[in-house]
């Protein structure tokens, strides 16, 4: 089966973008996506800022999900043109970990956005492999 599955799509595999290409725009595309959502509709987020957090983000929740909606595109279009690459992969390496890590704490203290854990490791996984190739080129 596996033999069949490598003949198969060895053709169409042929004629896409490298791994490390695809890796690269695909964190890009969801971080302009996640920023352009923030902008437009930061109440939307605003929700995952828990009681305790806010004291510490010094702004509104709704003013810092404006604040990184804006910071997101910034990265976002530095990873889609391939330009400080390794800078931006990085920044969102740390901040989806930073999420993670903030995440399981809301989580195991309230029940809350244990769903968003599973796809932000793996979304900080994608960033960190962006940074590794970057580092590596």
């Amino acid at each position: 089966m596996e033999q069949r599955l490598r003949r198969v799509a060895r053709p169409v595999v042929a004629r896409v973008p490298d791994p490390a290409t695809l890796a690269r725009v695909g964190l890009g595309a969801m971080v302009l996506a996640a920023g352009v959502h923030k902008l437009l509709d930061p109440g939307a987020w605003a929700v995952y800022v828990v009681p305790w957090l806010e004291p510490v983000i010094v702004l509104s929740p709704v003013e810092f999900m404006l604040l990184n909606g804006w910071l997101e595109l910034a990265f976002a279009l530095a990873l889609l043109v391939d330009r400080y690459t390794a800078f931006a992969s990085l920044v969102g390496a740390a901040s989806l970990t930073a999420t993670v890590g903030y995440l399981t704490v809301v989580w195991v203290t309230t029940g809350q956005f244990g769903d968003l854990i599973a796809r932000d490791v793996g979304l900080a996984m994608l960033a960190w492999a962006v940074f590794a190739e970057a580092v590596r080129r």
